[in-house]
């Protein structure tokens, strides 16, 4: 049996207010089960509970261990693929529904920070998507239009706009979105779980469900020393889903993403790097982020992966890099903290919505964007446990299905990401 793991060492991780639960040592009932203690699965805890019905959440390992825990921290509205691509996959009714319902995410994100009384360094001073090449350049315009004729109001700067926000020349241009910011986003799991038990959610941490077996209409979900038994579940596990349920991890393709944090930069330097504080990132063959924390530490990521207590060098060298890049006149620092997480990226870079059995519920795929959906889609799930038809949902119901070549195309991510990473740091 595996045993729970500790959350890895980050600067959120350092920086988050405490959450600690019990692990389950009973065996008890629950009007609903929620596997997993990220945004998603808190978010619905939260509204389960306020609404009067008991609600269980049991985690493997640490509330926020997951990928929710080692985000970026990007307050985003949206997905990553252009609005008229996710009208044509999930068809114009819910194709437009799930575009409004994320259109609106930041909006609920930070509502819900400040109706709780969340402490996650909460900056709603908008977002950057940056672009340096010709073609980066020609999709920013494209996205431009496509938010734009749907009322998002976002600008698009020039080169001059772009330097002035971000403190660097690297860029030649930028989409400006003021309705996005950036949290901590290991403080603000944390702070649901701390506001879902305030309201009478129970969450057990370090305590993995080994089975889930059907007993008449109820699941009972077993752990090394306890059980939950539930008419209703929700797999709120994503890119951590594990074996529970094998054909979970087949439909979406793993993608690692890693991230340094700098000391804290002095004021003076702050008064050009990123003056705003906006969170940015950019659109680029394999996508580089940056942003800084409260404190005024940088904070860099890109696609690959940092084993716990392994070797970072070749991507600490390519920060470094990068970092003297974006800010010539910025002396090398030193990079406190380095972390990595993995990604659920779905085959159309939408999440899905999926009936694993009756009572049974899971969605998987934000392909790198959990803040806004797991927010907006953990509470509309809560609404479907309270009573609200599922076809209500902005997702339609799709089958399970196991991505071709799943292993092959996560290997081509791996070792694309890892020659991209070398070309720039030898250009």
């Amino acid at each position: 049996m595996a045993t729970a793991k500790p959350l890895p060492g980050s600067l959120w991780a350092a920086t988050a207010e405490s959450f600690q639960a019990e692990p389950l040592r009973a065996h008890t009932r629950a009007d609903v089960l929620i596997v997993g203690g990220g945004f998603t699965g808190l978010n619905c805890a939260l509204q389960l509970a306020e609404n009067g019905l008991d609600a269980v959440v049991v985690e493997a390992n640490q509330v926020g261990y997951g990928g929710s825990g080692r985000n970026v921290g990007l307050a985003n509205a949206g997905l990553w693929v252009q609005p008229e691509e996710v009208i044509e996959s999930l068809g114009p009714d819910y194709g437009e529904r799930l575009y409004q319902e994320l259109a609106a995410a930041p909006e609920r994100v930070y509502q819900t920070i400040a109706r709780y009384g969340i402490e996650c360094e909460a900056d709603r001073v908008g977002t950057l998507q940056l672009a340096r090449s010709r073609k980066g350049l020609a999709y920013l315009d494209e996205r431009l239009q496509q938010l734009n004729a749907r009322g998002a109001g976002v600008l698009l700067l020039d080169e001059k706009e772009t330097q002035a926000l971000t403190g660097s020349p690297y860029y030649r241009g930028a989409i400006l979105d003021n309705s996005a910011g950036t949290i901590q986003p290991l403080g603000y799991v944390r702070g649901l779980a701390r506001a879902a038990s305030a309201a009478g959610a129970r969450i057990y941490e370090r305590s993995r469900v080994l089975k889930l077996d059907k007993a008449g209409a109820n699941w009972i979900a077993s752990t090394a020393h306890g059980s939950v038994t539930a008419p209703k579940v929700l797999i709120a596990t994503n890119g951590y889903s594990g074996d529970l349920i094998p054909a979970i991890p087949t439909t979406t393709i793993p993608v690692n993403y890693f991230q340094f944090a700098t000391a804290p930069l002095s004021p003076a330097q702050l008064r050009t790097i990123l003056p705003q504080k906006h969170g940015c990132w950019d659109a680029e063959l394999v996508m580089t982020s940056i942003r800084l924390d409260r404190a005024g530490r940088l904070i860099i990521g890109s696609v690959g992966r940092i084993e716990d207590g392994g070797d970072s060098s070749f991507l600490g060298n390519w920060a470094q890099c990068m970092l003297q890049k974006f800010y010539p006149e910025l002396p090398k620092m030193p990079l406190d903290y380095r972390w990595s997480g993995q990604i659920a990226y779905s085959d159309d870079h939408i999440p899905h919505l999926h009936m694993l059995a009756p009572g049974m519920v899971t969605v998987v795929g934000y392909s790198g964007r959990g803040i806004g959906p797991g927010t907006v889609l953990g509470q509309w799930l809560a609404q479907y446990f309270l009573g609200t038809p599922i076809q209500e949902l902005p997702l339609p119901i799709s089958e399970l299905k196991a991505i071709p070549l799943r292993k092959l195309r996560e290997l081509y991510y791996a070792r694309g990401s890892d020659l991209y990473h070398l070309s720039h740091r030898l250009f």
